[in-house]
């Protein structure tokens, strides 16, 4: 992780770790909003008369929170991820001078030379966001910014199946009791960071793949995919198991205190208070 970061800001400069920002900026607000809103419904819809779920029915509401937010979700990992390999392509595109030192043995003395190259400097383009979504529609249509989508539900699935009933879970934990079911907002937080780590660590597999497969333009000497199973398949032979597992601490370090956050956000109602209604006339209307 550490050799990354030091990398990436040598290479690109401290704001290159930003890239695709204003993406994620832009579409996570609706996509957290559908993913915990969708949850929510489904638990409703899947609950008893006296409000009870089963385990399992905790899991089909995660499950289908999951599908749900896809929409948004597919999208914006696919132009961050075009942003952020932009950035790698121009670092790894600019040209310093090649450099062929041959060493000449003549009586005593030994001679170095250099040869450079002196071919054209090839013009290296940055994309904005919106520039990429223009070209994607342009080449691909719609279908262009959902490339990935199979990866993409492969990876928010099993995250929501596994986040939301062990959220709701560590949730109830922090009820002052059987009567009052009001839990502390820091309670809310640390509920969410515990479980969205671990479903980030979890799911971590998925998100490789489908972030392979979503980087349209790749650099010399990089492999290309054909689908979910010719992925896997290729990043078994060449990397072995363990690549499956690159950047699960990284993604666990931001997806901790985004779903910390954003339980907190949700659980004490910050939303409603914006807007100016109270949980009794949103349930009165």
């Amino acid at each position: 992780m550490m050799d990354c970061l030091i990398k990436t800001v040598k290479s690109e400069g401290y704001f290159g770790m930003y890239r695709g920002a204003a993406v994620n900026l832009t579409l996570v607000t609706p996509e957290k909003a559908i993913k915990l809103a969708a949850n929510d419904f489904f638990r409703h819809q899947l609950s008893n008369n006296a409000g009870k779920l089963t385990v399992f029915k905790e899991m089909l509401a995660g499950c289908c929170a999951g599908m749900c937010q896809v929409i948004i979700t597919t999208p914006m990992e696919m132009l961050k991820i075009q942003l952020q390999d932009a950035g790698r392509l121009v670092a790894q595109q600019r040209v310093m001078p090649s450099v062929v030192t041959t060493l000449k043995m003549g009586g005593t003395s030994a001679v170095l030379s250099r040869s450079y190259n002196t071919a054209p400097k090839p013009r290296v383009m940055r994309m904005s966001a919106i520039e990429i979504t223009r070209e994607l529609l342009r080449t691909k249509g719609v279908a262009g910014l959902y490339r990935g989508l199979g990866a993409t539900l492969m990876r928010d699935i099993p995250f929501s199946v596994v986040y939301f009933p062990l959220f709701a879970h560590l949730q109830q934990l922090g009820q002052h009791s059987s009567e009052n079911s009001s839990v502390p907002f820091y309670w809310s937080f640390m509920s969410g960071c515990l479980a969205g780590s671990v479903a980030a660590v979890a799911v971590s597999p998925c998100d490789v793949v489908k972030t392979r497969l979503q980087s349209l333009k790749k650099g010399p000497n990089e492999e290309t995919y054909n689908g979910v199973v010719d992925c896997i398949r290729k990043i078994l032979r060449k990397e072995g198991p363990r690549a499956f597992l690159k950047g699960a601490s990284c993604r666990a370090l931001v997806i901790a205190p985004l779903f910390g956050i954003a339980q907190v956000v949700y659980c004490v109602g910050v939303g409603e208070f914006l807007l100016g209604y109270t949980p009794y006339n949103i349930y009165s209307a």
